[in-house]
């Protein structure tokens, strides 16, 4: 189907400008100040931004945490994020079985997303283990399209220094891009048993159990242990705090490759949500979890300045009844929150509409940088012709109130209730095809396609 979106203020990283763009075969076929064409379909959109579609490089769809499994599939969890504007998901995948190839949770995956996923998609490697036959296994999951790897500093399948040191070695080897969870796992084990054994068992003491000291100083150890390794790519996922990225930035001038994610939760939510009596408080169980406020005005700048590269939403749904778990116990709660539906209109209302950066700035932070991060650029993350016609029409003057009754996906609550927002997307466009316009769906499950990423590019080698 061809499309002619006429009269748009069209949004790259680097620049606005007024005009109009044509959609055929599922690309961009031509962008110019006036279009006058046949076309199936022809989109008024005066007065609207036209964005490239949202990338979100991190989410947990159909993740199983052990102790539950999260409610959203790649069917219900796909369709949400195409309500909020995300036209594609980078996805790190739970941990498979102890001793198992990196390939087996891929083909697990990869078979669960293939039926259900109606947006494209792509997964991170998970590291649970480093032998000879793991490093020797990166290279092929490289050439299938895997160009990032994920691993722990804490949870059951941790990685210690050394296995830590060989990964980074052989990712750099490869020119992909190594992500880290980083928190110091023995310090938070023995501040949560510490808690537990006195009787402090509230969603507050996840939060004090989890310190950000604890995850800054992860950061300066996996930062120091990446310079070690010939200065690997680093890339720190879900940064909360204000401590660790001063470290980040440290590293940064110093010309070291580091690179950083944060998420929404931490720029629009707080700690005080854990004193809420009841379940209240579980709903916002993650890790790491929420801090101190002032910590949001230092992410920000951080935002601006450069030194943060993309928003994410680390997007893993559980229901009340499986948050319930935690009653009288923090350590039972599942970790997570939903979030790939909010994550677009939120920067938008928040960051562009308040002021707080510009409309370029968020389209780099949403979608072009994670697009160049995670080699699917040009491909993706911008609105040239030739790229992915993956397109997201956004209405300035939409005034939309978050409420759970407007969400989209399986989990039953969200952490943004009562958040009123201005400027809401009102059209997504999935390769030509319109997945979402005016809160009606229009797409199937199944529609999404695997995206074969490429590796590191070059410029990313050195932070200048």
């Amino acid at each position: 189907m061809s499309v002619l979106i006429k009269n748009a203020t069209i949004v790259n990283a680097e620049e606005s400008r007024q005009g109009d763009l044509l959609v055929a075969n599922g690309l961009i076929d031509r962008i110019a100040p006036k279009i006058d064409v046949p076309a199936d379909r022809v989109i008024d959109a005066s007065g609207n931004y036209l964005i490239p579609g949202g990338i979100d490089v991190h989410t947990h769809m159909n993740i199983d945490v052990g102790i539950a499994k999260s409610c959203d599939d790649f069917y219900s969890g796909t369709v949400a994020a195409a309500f909020g504007g995300t036209t594609t998901i980078v996805d790190h995948m739970g941990f498979g079985p102890a001793g198992c190839s990196l390939h087996h949770q891929l083909e697990v995956y990869k078979e669960w997303a293939a039926d259900q996923a109606v947006i494209d998609y792509s997964f991170h490697g998970t590291i649970q283990h480093i032998n000879d036959d793991i490093l020797d296994e990166m290279a092929s999951m490289v050439d299938d399209g895997i160009s990032s790897f994920k691993l722990y500093l804490t949870y059951g399948y941790k990685l210690g220094d050394s296995d830590v040191l060989k990964a980074l070695l052989r990712l750099n080897e490869l020119n992909a891009l190594t992500c880290v969870h980083p928190e110091n796992d023995s310090a938070v084990n023995f501040l949560r048993k510490r808690m537990l054994a006195s009787g402090q068992t509230d969603p507050i003491f996840h939060a004090l159990s989890r310190p950000a000291e604890c995850e800054a100083e992860a950061i300066s150890r996996m930062i120091n242990l990446a310079a070690l390794a010939d200065a690997a790519p680093l890339y720190i996922v879900h940064l909360s705090n204000s401590a660790g990225l001063d470290y980040i930035r440290l590293a940064q001038q110093k010309g070291q490759p580091v690179f950083a994610e944060t998420c929404p939760q931490y720029l629009f939510l707080d700690m005080q949500r854990y004193q809420q009596k009841g379940e209240e408080g579980l709903k916002y169980i993650l890790s790491p979890p929420l801090r101190e406020a002032w910590n949001q005005d230092k992410l920000w700048a951080g935002m601006n300045d450069g030194s943060i590269d993309t928003v994410a939403t680390d997007h893993c749904t559980f229901t009340l009844e499986q948050k319930r778990m935690g009653l009288g116990d923090f350590t039972k709660c599942p970790n997570g929150l939903p979030g790939v539906e909010t994550r677009l209109p939120l920067m938008f209302s928040e960051g562009v509409m308040k002021g707080r950066m510009s409309i370029n700035r968020f389209v780099e932070l949403v979608s072009a940088k994670p697009a160049k991060m995670f080699g699917m650029y040009p491909q993706k993350g911008v609105i040239r012709e030739g790229a992915d016609a993956d397109l997201v029409l956004i209405d300035p003057a939409k005034e939309v109130t978050i409420t759970k009754e407007k969400q989209h996906g399986n989990c039953d609550y969200t952490p943004y209730e009562g958040f009123k927002l201005q400027g809401y997307p009102v059209l997504t466009m999935l390769r030509g095809s319109i997945l979402v316009e005016n809160d009606q769906f229009h797409g199937e499950a199944g529609q999404g396609r695997f995206i074969r990423r490429k590796q590191l590019d070059e410029k990313f080698r050195l932070r200048r």
